[in-house]
C-alpha cells in the first residue's frame, strides 16, 4: 500500500547515522533538519508534526520510531496519520486492523485511505465494497483509486471502464496510459497477434486512424514515464513509421529497463543498419531473457557464417522458449546440410504446432520423395491457416491430377492474397474460356508482381484489339506513339522472356529503328529463340549481310525452323550449290508449316530436275 499524506508532503529521507568519516550531503541535511525540528514540535504535542514524522519513519523503513507518533496523530483527528497507521499495520501483516484504520481516514475524506480500503475488500472477493471505496477514491481525482477502479470495473465488462482508465491516465497513472493505448490500438485492430508479423500487418492497415493517433500519444505518456512496454509500442509505431533514429531510442530505453521484446527489436534495427556485431550483442541479452524470436536471429546470424552447431544450438533454445520457427529454422538447416530425414522430422514438429510454412515445406519435401498422398494434407492444412504458397501448390498438385477446377479454386485463393504466379494461371484459365476481362485482371496483377509470361500475355491481349495492319515478317517502317501493349513487351523482353523479345523488334522494325530490332532479335536468338535468329536473319539479308543472316538461319532451322530452312535453300541455290540447296529444301518439306512445304516442295523438285539435266 502507499504511504500517503493529506496535509503536507511526506520527504524521503536519509539515515541520521553516516559511516564514519562521510559527511550528510545538502539534502540529507535538510532532511535531517526537518526530521529533527518534526520531532521537537511533536514532543511539544504538535498533531500535525506527529503525523509528518510518523510518515517520515515509516518511508524510512523504521516501523517502531512511527507507530507510536502514527498512534498520537490519529487519536488527535489527523486522517493522513489514520491512513498511515493502516499502511503500516499492513505491512506489520494486519490487514484486519488495517482496513479499520482506513475506513476511519476514508470516512474522515482521505482519497488514498478509500484506494487502500478498496483494495483490501476486492483482495477479499468483496466486489462490492471494493467498488464502493475505490469509486469514492476516484471521485476525489486520486489516480490510484481510478485505475483500481477501472481494472475492476473492466474485470467485470462494465462499459464504464474505459472512462475510469482515461481519468487515471490524465492524472499521471503510466499503467493507466498504456492500457488505455492497448484498448485504443485494440478498436482499430491492432491487437496481439499469433505472431508478430500478424500484428505487425494489422498495425500498418490501422496506421493514420484516429484511435491510432491517440493510443501513440499515450504510450508517449506511458513510456517517458519509465513504462517499459509502452517504450517498446512506442518503439514499433515509429519503426514502422520509417523513424528509425528514434525507434531505435525507445526501444533502448525498453531494454535497458529489462524488456526482452525490445532488445531483440533493437538487434534488427542495429542490423538493418549493418552492425551485426551490436545487433548480436543485444539478441544475445534478450535470448538469456527467454525471447523465442532473438534466438532464432542468433541461430540465423550463426548459420550465415557458416557455424552450424552454434546455429542449431540456438535454434534449439528458440523451440525451448516456445518459438515454434527455432524448429522451422532447424529443419531448414537440416535441408543445407542434406540431412532429409531429420529436416522432415523439425518440419513436423513445427507443422503439428501450427506453423503454415512448416506445414508447406513438409509437404514439399514429401512431394519430392514421391509422397503426393502425404503430401496433399499438409498442403490444405496450411492453405486453411493462410500460407499463399501452400494454396498455390495445392492448386499445381491438383492440375497435375487433371482436376483443373478445383486446382482453379486454388489458384483463385492464391491470386486473392497477391500471389503472382497463381494469378497467371487463373488469368490462362479466363482466357481458355473467353472471359477476356477476367483474364486482364488477373494478368496485370500478375505483370504488376514481376511475372514475365504474364506481361507477355497481357501485352498480346492487349496486342489483339489494335487495329490490324498489313502483316509482314519485319513489319513495315511507320510511326507512331508508344502503346501500352508494346511497353508490356518491352517490360516481359527486359525481364528475359524469348517471344517478348522477338516481338519487341518486330515492333522495332515497324517504326523503322532497324538497329533497335537487331539488338533484340540477337538477344533473343542468343537465348534460344528459333524466331528471334530467323528475324534476326531477315534483317541482317535485309542490310546486305547474306553470309551472316545464312549462320542465324541455319541455327534456326537446327532447332526446327521451317522457313529458315527454306531460306537457307533459297541461298544455296543462288549460290550455285544445288545440293546443298536440295537438302534443306528437303529439311523445309519436313518442318513445315503447310505454304513452306508447298514452296520447298517446288524449290525441290526443280533442283532435283537440274541436278539430274
Amino acid at each position: 500500500m502507499d504511504v500517503m499524506g493529506d496535509k503536507a508532503t511526506l520527504f524521503e529521507t536519509g539515515r541520521f547515522v553516516l559511516p564514519s568519516g562521510e559527511e550528510p550531503t545538502r539534502d540529507e541535511a535538510v532532511e535531517a533538519a526537518e526530521e529533527a525540528r518534526h520531532r521537537l514540535h511533536a514532543e511539544a504535542g504538535d498533531v500535525e508534526s506527529m503525523s509528518v514524522l510518523g510518515a517520515m519513519l515509516l518511508r524510512r523503513g523504521d516501523l517502531d520510531g512511527a507507530e507510536p507518533q502514527l498512534r498520537a496523530a490519529t487519536a488527535a483527528g489527523d486522517r493522513a496519520a489514520a491512513n498511515n497507521l493502516g499502511v503500516l499495520l499492513h505491512q506489520r501483516g494486519y490487514p484486519d486492523e488495517a482496513a479499520g484504520w482506513w475506513r476511519i481516514a476514508a470516512v474522515a475524506g482521505s482519497a488514498a485511505a478509500a484506494h487502500a480500503l478498496g483494495r483490501y475488500h476486492r483482495e477479499r472477493g468483496d466486489e462490492p465494497a471494493a467498488e464502493y471505496w475505490l469509486r469514492q477514491s476516484a471521485e476525489q481525482g486520486h489516480p490510484l483509486g481510478a485505475y483500481a477502479l477501472a481494472d475492476l470495473l473492466e474485470h467485470r465488462g462494465d462499459a464504464h471502464a474505459g472512462h475510469w482508465m482515461r481519468a487515471a491516465a490524465e492524472r499521471g497513472h503510466r499503467e493507466a496510459a498504456y492500457r488505455l493505448a492497448r484498448a485504443l490500438d485494440r478498436r482499430a485492430g491492432v491487437g496481439e497477434g499469433e505472431t508478430a508479423l500478424d500484428d505487425a500487418v494489422a498495425a500498418e492497415a490501422a496506421a493514420g486512424t484516429p484511435e491510432a493517433a491517440e493510443a501513440e500519444q499515450w504510450y508517449r505518456q506511458a513510456a517517458a514515464r519509465g513504462h517499459r512496454r509502452a517504450a517498446l509500442h512506442l518503439g514499433a509505431i515509429l519503426e514502422r513509421r520509417g523513424e528509425l533514429k528514434e525507434a531505435g531510442r525507445w526501444y533502448l530505453t525498453s531494454a535497458k529497463d529489462g524488456e526482452p521484446r525490445a532488445a531483440c527489436a533493437l538487434g534488427f534495427l542495429l542490423r538493418d543498419a549493418g552492425d551485426t556485431e551490436s545487433a548480436a550483442v543485444w539478441w544475445l541479452r534478450a535470448a538469456q531473457d527467454g525471447d523465442g524470436n532473438a534466438a532464432n536471429a542468433l541461430g540465423a546470424l550463426h548459420a550465415e557464417r557458416g557455424e552450424t552447431q552454434t546455429a542449431e544450438r540456438w535454434y534449439r533454445a528458440a523451440m525451448d522458449a516456445g518459438d515454434d520457427n527455432g524448429a522451422y529454422n532447424l529443419a531448414l538447416l537440416c535441408v543445407e546440410q542434406g540431412r532429409t530425414a531429420q529436416a522432415e522430422q523439425w518440419y513436423r514438429r513445427a507443422a503439428y504446432a501450427g506453423h503454415r510454412e512448416a506445414a508447406n515445406a513438409l509437404a514439399v519435401l514429401l512431394l519430392q520423395v514421391g509422397d503426393t498422398a502425404g503430401a496433399e494434407p499438409w498442403f490444405s492444412k496450411a492453405a486453411e491457416a493462410g500460407s499463399v504458397d501452400a494454396a498455390f501448390n495445392l492448386g499445381i498438385l491438383y492440375a497435375g491430377r487433371g482436376e483443373e477446377r478445383v486446382a482453379l479454386r486454388c489458384y483463385e485463393r492464391a491470386a486473392a492474397a497477391g500471389h503472382t504466379e497463381a494469378a497467371l494461371q487463373v488469368g490462362i484459365a479466363r482466357l481458355r474460356e473467353g472471359d477476356e476481362a477476367a483474364a486482364e485482371r488477373h494478368l496485370r496483377c500478375a505483370a504488376g508482381g514481376g511475372s514475365a509470361e504474364a506481361a507477355y500475355r497481357l501485352a498480346a491481349v492487349l496486342d489483339a484489339r489494335r487495329p490490324k495492319i498489313s502483316e509482314h515478317e519485319l513489319g513495315e517502317p511507320s510511326a507512331h506513339a508508344k502503346t501500352e501493349c508494346e511497353e508490356w513487351y518491352e517490360r516481359a523482353a527486359s525481364q528475359g522472356h524469348r517471344r517478348a523479345q522477338v516481338r519487341v523488334g518486330m515492333l522495332a522494325a515497324a517504326r523503322g529503328d532497324v538497329v533497335e530490332a537487331a539488338r533484340w532479335y540477337r538477344v533473343a536468338a542468343e537465348a534460344g529463340s528459333r524466331n528471334g535468329a530467323f528475324n534476326l536473319g531477315l534483317l541482317l539479308a535485309r542490310e546486305g549481310s547474306e553470309p551472316e543472316a545464312a549462320v542465324w538461319w541455319q541455327r534456326a532451322a537446327d532447332a526446327g525452323h521451317g522457313r529458315a530452312a527454306l531460306r537457307l535453300a533459297l541461298v544455296y541455290a543462288r549460290r550455285g550449290e544445288l545440293a546443298e540447296g536440295q537438302r534443306w529444301a528437303d529439311r523445309a518439306v519436313a518442318l513445315g508449316p503447310a505454304e513452306v512445304v508447298e514452296r520447298a516442295g517446288r524449290l525441290r523438285d526443280a533442283l532435283r530436275e537440274e541436278l539430274s539435266a
